[in-house]
């Protein structure tokens, strides 16, 4: 299997796009965005064009109200990849989401506690009470890397962490286990400068503005979808929302767009890391297509 590691907009998508169809491989979004349909232009989904060089998986399989987990990722990302590899064909496991693409590389074994309804709805009272980063701090106190592992402010998988947590007496963290993963597995991984990066972000931003990313957000409000839902938190989303409920200026909602993506980025690089030896990295701001095929045609002889 061949993995495609990096932050956002550092050029995944084309990128393995091109090497897909070098190799006669399919692609397999790693981007937990990816998964909900009607967002398209806030997650720089690969368009129909780009899907139809390659064939896609994992992408607009869950509808917005319906919060995907790492378990059901990992439960269907199996399938596919067997499905895959069944077919003689090579996987290219493509996206930005460190969570799951280690999950898969290191052989995620996730904890086996049953659900708690009654102190689920308990949990989600308290978060009623004192918002996202209140239950991030809590979750933190009593498992720190627990906390750091869950990108952004989703509230589910926090609860989900506290819940283990109190229901077993365990620490999260501790309750998953890596067991290897059942793949030989090449890793690549594409980097720029951190400013480039941040210049590359305010102009998809502004892309994503001219395509129509305000009239896509009110879509789906109007259609009934909570903007406080896992899946409508994701960043653009939830300050669009914002926005057109009153509650800032689009100025404001941009600017926010903008900042919270570079912060996004430093988040990313926690989970690849320049110095892991077992992503080998190329500067995406050359061209790296040959370079990069070179490598994959030496792992695969």
């Amino acid at each position: 299997m061949i993995v495609i590691v990096g932050p956002t907009a550092v050029g995944k998508t084309e990128l393995s796009i091109r090497l897909a169809q070098a190799f006669s491989g399919e692609i397999i979004s790693a981007d937990s965005r990816l998964f909900y349909r009607g967002m398209d232009i806030g997650t720089a989904k690969p368009t129909r064009e780009e899907i139809a060089r390659v064939p896609h998986h994992l992408i607009d399989v869950a509808a917005p109200d319906h919060e995907w987990s790492l378990g059901m990722y990992l439960s269907r990302v199996v399938k596919v990849i067997d499905d895959i590899q069944q077919r003689g064909s090579i996987p290219f496991l493509v996206g930005g989401t460190g969570q799951y693409i280690q999950a898969i590389t290191e052989g995620w074994d996730l904890p086996k506690t049953k659900p708690n309804p009654k102190l689920r709805d308990t949990l989600e009272r308290w978060a009623e009470q004192i918002g996202v980063k209140g239950m991030r701090e809590r979750l933190a106190y009593l498992d720190s890397d627990a906390a750091a592992g869950i990108e952004g402010p989703n509230l589910r998988r926090i609860i989900r962490a506290l819940e283990v947590i109190l229901s077993s007496g365990r620490k999260f963290s501790e309750q998953k286990v890596k067991l290897g993963s059942p793949y030989r597995v090449l890793q690549i991984g594409l980097i720029r400068p951190r400013e480039e990066l941040y210049e590359r972000i305010d102009q998809r931003v502004e892309i994503m503005l001219e395509q129509g990313l305000e009239v896509e957000v009110k879509t789906l409000l109007e259609a009934g979808y909570n903007p406080e839902s896992s899946a409508m938190s994701a960043i653009g989303y939830k300050q669009m929302a914002y926005y057109l409920s009153g509650e800032i200026s689009f100025d404001e909602a941009v600017r926010q767009i903008k900042s919270k993506t570079h912060k996004y980025v430093r988040h990313q690089a926690n989970w690849f890391k320049k110095d892991d030896p077992d992503i080998t990295w190329f500067a995406a701001s050359v061209d790296p297509f040959e370079d990069i095929l070179n490598e994959i045609q030496q792992f695969l002889s």
